[in-house]
């Protein structure tokens, strides 16, 4: 291979590495994990391998680094795990299995990749449908403690639906901009937003549609939760303050948390508040 071939390669091959890892977590290892269907779906790893596992899955089109300042809190201390879901930052990009029932295996699959030990799933936006659907389809065996993060859980009151914009967006990239900027309520760097951005734009524009139609009635994911007696802890925004308070009485031992100042990234807007809230939960709940 000609040399300037090979430092083309090397470049790109730096260049993969540093758009999936989290800025500043010391003993990042990657891989790719294959899937029962094939389909290969990306990990970062952190942390002592024998420590306690924390599985942290992003939200719609996400990567899983944008949990970059978690897996740098909690490395320390645990095992953690940041999974891009199919069709997510360099996971692969099937076409089909933007469903609840396949995105459910597929989270059964990294877990059962990751030994026999049960671990704390963190889940965040559509992440917490797709845990509830692992947990629905697949059981509880692998669950030590659920962690789950701004978005309906089949609770009531139904969630209303948002207004459609008076002017949609003009194409799927500037939809999806806006969409990444409105995440947030704390100003975040823009060079930061920008990756953010063009990681999300690699879900196709009919696989982010899909994600967002899952063909199921709401108490499917309410049965899955109210079927594991794994701990919970259930972290959200004022708008899902109502489901918080009615899981908190139908369901004893749920622990809830509103996070009234923060985006619906709040893990990002609080990063410090998430953290030790999280933690807390883990040493308090989990393992003592």
């Amino acid at each position: 291979m000609p040399k300037l071939l090979i430092l083309l390669v090397m470049w790109m091959a730096t260049m993969s590495a540093q758009a999936a890892a989290p800025d500043g977590v010391r003993g990042i290892r990657e891989r790719f994990i294959v899937m029962t269907d094939g389909v290969r779906l990306h990990v970062t790893e952190a942390g002592s391998p024998t420590a306690h596992t924390i599985l942290f899955i992003p939200g719609w089109t996400m990567p899983g680094w944008i949990w970059e300042r978690q897996m740098r809190a909690f490395a320390a201390r645990y095992h953690v795990v940041a999974l891009d879901p199919r069709g997510q930052g360099l996971s692969d990009v099937p076409a089909t299995g933007y469903e609840p029932g396949r995105r459910g295996r597929d989270i059964a699959d990294v877990v059962a990749s990751l030994g026999p030990a049960p671990l704390v799933i963190v889940a965040w936006s559509l992440g917490v449908l797709d845990t509830l659907a692992c947990i629905h389809t697949q059981g509880d065996g692998h669950v030590a403690g659920l962690v789950l993060v701004d978005n309906s859980v089949g609770e009531e009151p139904a969630p209303v639906p948002l207004p459609h914009p008076a002017h949609p967006p003009p194409s799927h990239a500037e939809a999806m901009r806006r969409f990444v900027i409105g995440m947030f309520r704390h100003p975040q760097s823009p060079s930061w937003l920008d990756r953010l951005i063009h990681a999300s734009l690699r879900t196709p524009e009919p696989a982010s549609r899909a994600l967002l139609s899952y063909p199921l009635p709401r108490t499917y994911w309410k049965d899955a939760l109210y079927a594991t007696d794994r701990p919970v802890l259930y972290v959200i925004r004022p708008h899902w303050a109502a489901q918080a308070a009615n899981l908190s009485r139908n369901r004893p031992g749920t622990e809830t948390e509103i996070f009234a100042d923060a985006g619906h990234a709040l893990f990002v807007d609080e990063p410090a508040r998430f953290n030790t809230i999280v933690d807390g939960f883990i040493r308090r709940r989990v393992w003592p």
